[in-house]
Formats: C-alpha cells, sequence, structure tokens
C-alpha cells in the first residue's frame, strides 16, 4: 500500500478530514443531479459517494490498483477505512491513467482527489478525455495550495527541512496541484471550465470544537477571499472542434395552410 494514500486515507477519518468530505458531498449533490447520459465513473475515494443523486442508468466506482482489497500477505489495518453503508460498492481495480473503457464511452468521470494521488496525473487527464463522450463532463476535487492550510503543509515542509522536526497538518501525499494549473492541463486537452468553486475557509486546526467555533470564516470566505479556500471543486466539458449539438428533433413541423384564392364571381 502506497504510504501517501494510507496517510490521506486517515486523515480523512480526523474532524478536519470529515468536515472536507463534508462540504464536497454537498457540492457533488447539487452538480450530478444535472449530469445526463448513460455511464458515470468515480475513480477513487469511496468513502465518498459522488454519485448519490445521478441518475444515470449505469455507475460505477474504481479503486486504484494499490487500493485493491487484501492482496496477498497484506495487512487489514494496511488497508483504507470500510466503504460506508449506503456508498456504492467497488466494482472495478484499474490504474487511473490507463482505464479499461473504450473511446467515447463514458459520459461523467469523477475525480476526487485522484490527480494528487497518481504519479502521472497528465496522463489521467488525457485518458479521461480519451474516454469521454464529446460534450462529456469530469469533475475534479483537489487540495488549493493557496489557502491556510497550504500555508500551514509549507510551513511544516519547510521546517521539517531545516531539521527543526515539526508535524505537517495535511498528510504527505506529493506536491498538491493548484487550480491554476488544473486549468491550464485542462485547456491543452480541449476542456472548458464550466464551473469552479472553493470551500473550507476554516483555518489548520485538529479539534473538531475549533473548527465549529469558527464555522463563521466559512460565509466570510466565500465573500471576501473566495479563492483561497483549502478545497477546489471544478467542473469541465470535453468539447470537441466542429460539433455542434442539436435540439430535440421530436417536435412536428406544422405545414404552413395555403392562402386562399379569390375567384371572380361570373354573372
Amino acid at each position: 500500500m502506497n504510504p501517501s494514500i494510507i496517510g490521506l486515507q486517515h486523515w480523512f477519518r480526523t474532524p478536519p478530514g470529515r468536515y472536507l468530505l463534508d462540504w464536497e458531498s454537498a457540492q457533488f449533490d447539487m452538480v450530478v443531479d444535472d449530469c445526463f447520459g448513460y455511464h458515470a465513473l468515480q475513480m477513487g475515494l469511496p468513502q465518498l459517494h459522488t454519485l448519490r443523486m445521478n441518475r444515470m442508468p449505469h455507475r460505477w466506482v474504481a479503486l486504484p490498483e494499490f487500493m485493491a482489497p487484501f492482496p496477498d500477505g497484506a495487512e487489514a489495518a494496511d488497508h483504507p477505512d470500510p466503504v460506508p453503508d449506503g456508498a456504492p460498492v467497488p466494482c472495478l481495480i484499474t490504474d487511473a491513467a490507463a482505464l479499461p473503457f473504450p473511446e467515447a464511452s463514458l459520459d461523467l468521470v469523477i475525480l476526487p482527489h485522484t490527480l494528487e494521488l497518481s504519479a502521472d496525473p497528465h496522463q489521467v487527464l488525457r485518458e479521461v478525455e480519451r474516454v469521454l463522450v464529446p460534450e462529456g463532463r469530469v469533475v475534479v476535487t483537489g487540495l488549493n495550495p493557496a489557502s491556510l492550510w497550504g500555508l500551514k503543509q509549507g510551513t511544516g515542509r519547510l521546517v521539517q527541512r531545516l531539521g527543526l522536526g515539526g508535524e505537517l497538518y495535511l498528510p504527505e501525499a506529493g506536491d498538491f496541484i493548484g487550480p491554476w494549473r488544473l486549468r491550464d492541463w485542462m485547456r491543452l486537452l480541449g476542456f472548458e471550465v464550466e464551473s469552479e468553486r472553493f470551500g473550507c475557509y476554516r483555518p489548520a486546526v485538529r479539534s473538531e470544537q475549533w473548527l465549529a467555533r469558527m464555522a463563521w470564516m466559512d460565509r466570510a470566505g466565500a465573500r471576501w477571499w473566495p479563492i483561497f479556500g483549502a478545497v477546489y471543486f471544478i467542473v469541465a466539458v470535453k468539447r470537441v472542434r466542429g460539433m455542434r449539438l442539436l435540439g430535440p428533433a421530436w417536435r412536428p413541423r406544422v405545414a404552413a395552410a395555403a392562402a386562399p384564392v379569390s375567384v371572380a364571381r361570373r354573372q
């Protein structure tokens, strides 16, 4: 099991981790309700039921290979939390950078903190672009380095490099991807960012009591410093040049009534 994955999975059980997952769950419920199609895929993080409000007939949750349940010689303690009640059971073990789906076969792909845990996030995005249908959507969540949490994390890393000890606030899961970098990557692959939002403005504290006391900062942050939330939520659409969706074709055309013809009356 990847130590970074273990750290992140355990961190999601802490008060700030639950606070972050609650905010993300509310965002997913609002966004996926308006995503239509036939096939949807959530890649990773089974603790978060991202497709709960989606109405597509085929919905899957996939896990990376290193999160496969109980491989040979593994201990139960080395694995992330079990899937909570009501959440879909993962039905696919795969590499996010090599999805086992044909080209243009999925209508919606969810990447909850998948890119920042991947060894090659560029390839993961390229693979998502391959499997999405034209006008399909990808939803990405990630930790924002330009936030109070990111500042505390960077300070902790600096203290550790100087050999002064210190403890990291967030798990050691590699370099987090800033939303500005992610927008550039998406633009190069032909994605168009449809919506972007930030959340979790409370300071980097660990206790549930202090997080509750700082609840007012969520309202203040959304108004006064919106781009500095601890987590970002991006929805992008795959655009294909030269393709235009047509409107519904089931409306019958009404034939134009024939104009009346005046006939002179013979005397």
